[in-house]
């Protein structure tokens, strides 16, 4: 999706809130050599009750592992899991396309608990 897509169809807020998007920590990076296109495995950290979950992610235009690390990100915690090549992902986890389409990471603007929900 490009910036300049069509705004979505309108929903209720009752749809909205069927998106849990959590903030986390990144604890873990590895590299992905296996991926189609260069991305990272993530391992990120949303404290109790959801605990760690796993992401593959194509963002290393602007993000190294030591960039990464320790990072607040924002993720989708209830999609079903997608299996991208011999990776299990378990969460999305969320950007938006620079002026390129490269991603660049959502996260808050300072440091919050692990696990507060987006409203």
């Amino acid at each position: 999706m490009s910036e300049s897509a069509a705004p979505a169809e309108t929903i209720s807020f009752d749809d909205f809130l069927k998106v849990d998007v959590r903030v986390g920590t990144i604890v873990a990076v590895e590299p992905y050599p296996e991926a189609r296109k260069p991305a990272y495995k993530l391992t990120v950290d949303f404290g109790q009750p959801i605990g760690t979950r796993r992401s593959s992610a194509q963002i290393v235009r602007h993000y190294t592992p030591e960039t990464l690390m320790g990072r607040q990100v924002l993720a989708v915690v209830n999609f079903p899991k997608k299996q991208i090549g011999k990776f299990l992902s378990e969460i999305l986890v969320l950007g938006v396309p620079d002026g390129e389409g490269n991603v660049v990471l959502i996260g808050p603007g300072q440091a919050v608990p692990n696990g507060g929900r987006l409203y």
